[in-house]
Parts: C-alpha cells; sequence; structure tokens
C-alpha cells in the first residue's frame, strides 16, 4: 500500500494528497491507481528525487489519452511547455477553462525552485462551492457564464497543428480541424475574422461536476489571467455581467480557501483541472523553472 499523505489541511477536509520521499517510484504508479486517488483527491504532490524530464514526460503520456497544450507557449518535450507568464501573480483559474478545449489534467514539473515566494496556489472548488452564500449558489445554478475572445490565425493553427502531433501541415489546417477539437460542439460557436483570426463564444457552468470525484466543484476561469491573449469577455448566458458583489464574494471566498504549494526541485503536481483552480503568487526569483502539460484521459 503506498504512503499517501495530505498536502494541506483546510476547511473541509482533504484537499491534496502527497508522495513523498521513498513512498514511490513514478515508473511503479499505474494509470488506474492515479485516477483513484483522484476521486477523493483534487490535486497530487509527487515529491521525489527521481522526477526529470524524460520521467514526466512519460507519466503524463502513460496517464493520458490525448494531450492538449497552450498554442502561446514553447515545448520542451513531446508534452511539455515552459510555463512564462511575466512575473505578476496570477488569478484563480483551470487551465484553459475559459475556452471548448477545457483538459481534464494540468500537470506540472518543478525543474528549479524558486529561493523565496513564487508559490504556485491551489483552492479546491468544491470547498468553495459549499461556502458561496445563497444567493450566488442560486445565480450560478439559473445561468451558465459565457467567455467570448479573439484569437490570431497563428494561435488557433499552432493549436490544431500540435493537437494532430505534427501530421497536418499548417497550410491545410482549416477551421473544421478547430471544430473537431471541440470538447462539446453544442456549448461554443467558432466564428471567423478578418486576417485570418477568429473569435469563440464558450457557454459552461460556473460549477460543474467534477470528471473524477463526481461532486459539484465552483471551477472556471472567472478570476483567472489573459497573459499571451486578448482579455475575455465573461458574461452571464443572460448577456449581463456578474455582478460585482457576487465577484467580491468569490474573490472573498476563494481569498480565504486557497492553499500554497512551495516548490522543491524535482516536483511534480498533478491537478483535477475539472475541480480545483490553480493560480499563482508574484514571481520573486525569475530563475525558477517550471514545466506544464494538459491532457484528457
Amino acid at each position: 500500500m503506498l504512503a499517501i499523505k495530505n498536502v494541506h489541511e483546510t476547511v473541509g477536509g482533504e484537499v491534496g494528497a502527497l508522495f513523498e520521499g521513498g513512498d514511490v517510484q513514478l515508473d511503479e504508479l499505474e494509470r488506474e491507481e492515479i485516477l483513484d486517488i483522484l476521486q477523493t483527491s483534487g490535486y497530487i504532490l509527487f515529491r521525489s528525487s527521481d522526477v526529470d524530464m524524460p520521467r514526466f514526460t512519460a507519466m503524463v503520456e502513460r496517464v493520458s489519452s490525448r494531450i492538449s497544450l497552450d498554442p502561446a507557449r514553447n515545448f520542451h518535450s513531446n508534452v511539455a511547455q515552459k510555463v512564462d507568464a511575466g512575473t505578476d501573480p496570477v488569478g484563480l483559474h483551470c487551465e484553459n477553462g475559459n475556452s471548448p478545449f477545457w483538459p481534464d489534467l494540468a500537470w506540472f514539473y518543478c525543474e528549479r525552485a524558486a529561493t523565496s515566494g513564487s508559490q504556485t496556489t491551489v483552492c479546491d472548488g468544491e470547498q468553495v462551492w459549499a461556502a458561496l452564500g445563497d444567493t450566488a449558489r442560486e445565480m450560478f445554478t439559473r445561468h451558465d457564464i459565457v467567455y467570448s475572445r479573439r484569437v490570431s490565425e497563428q494561435q488557433w493553427k499552432d493549436y490544431v497543428y500540435h493537437s494532430r502531433e505534427g501530421k497536418l501541415p499548417r497550410a491545410d489546417i482549416t477551421l473544421d480541424h478547430l471544430r473537431a477539437l471541440m470538447n462539446d460542439t453544442s456549448t461554443a460557436t467558432i466564428d471567423p475574422l478578418d486576417g485570418g483570426a477568429i473569435c469563440y463564444r464558450f457557454r459552461t457552468p460556473a460549477a460543474r461536476t467534477g470528471r473524477f470525484s463526481g461532486r459539484v466543484a465552483f471551477a472556471n476561469s472567472i478570476l483567472g489571467p489573459s497573459y499571451n491573449y486578448e482579455v475575455p469577455v465573461i458574461t452571464l448566458d443572460s448577456g449581463e455581467p456578474i455582478p460585482a458583489e457576487i465577484m467580491a464574494e468569490i474573490t472573498q471566498v476563494t481569498g480565504v480557501l486557497t492553499s500554497e504549494v512551495t516548490w522543491k526541485n524535482g516536483d511534480l503536481l498533478l491537478i483535477d483541472n475539472t475541480r480545483v483552480m490553480h493560480g499563482r503568487r508574484a514571481i520573486v526569483d525569475t530563475r525558477r523553472t517550471i514545466y506544464n502539460a494538459l491532457s484528457y484521459v
């Protein structure tokens, strides 16, 4: 039996699981064992000296059925992209959670930890949903949220190119190839703009049933960043903005329920991207080097 610890103790019980030291070698972990842990834990931190880029890549590929990506980042392996979002704090969000290309899992590998600050933040959407007041919960039960955003031709074609493992020449990529990658065509539209750019409109619940836990979690990108992209327009499905008092409540509740992951060299963090939002404190040590991968099960 593998030794598992809670990473953080916060309101509501277990949030994360920790494999530490000699608990386990990454190569020994079975896919179903990892996914079973995510049924109860929103994220898993593997703290072991045997983690490196080849093992990180191999683990992502072993657990995942399909790799996703951020087209604005550079690749450093078949799956890994360097996290490069400036030095300012990054708000809580789900990776690609403001788009119809929302992956199940978000992976992070720390090659070089910061000497101070620069922590990754995590916030369990199940706890947030339980802590929100009746007015907010009723509003988000009645209304989905809608993200609208312009994306450049190079960015959306890069997304298709890498999603198809480079097997389709960029010159042959069309909007039909992009639409084929959407998680659910009934919740999103993609329209062409001048110059080859597109505008997508994506409708999704603010609180949704987690992919692994089966419980409702307030997991979205309402508070999230727009580094490398145009800022999306975020509204309720009625077209109205989210009321300022509700946004203030979300900020207050998530602030109380947010924990920090203080990185060590060789750490591997796996997040249930359908339940747990994450962000980042301000970068203090710019030598910090972390890689990210996104995937579906």
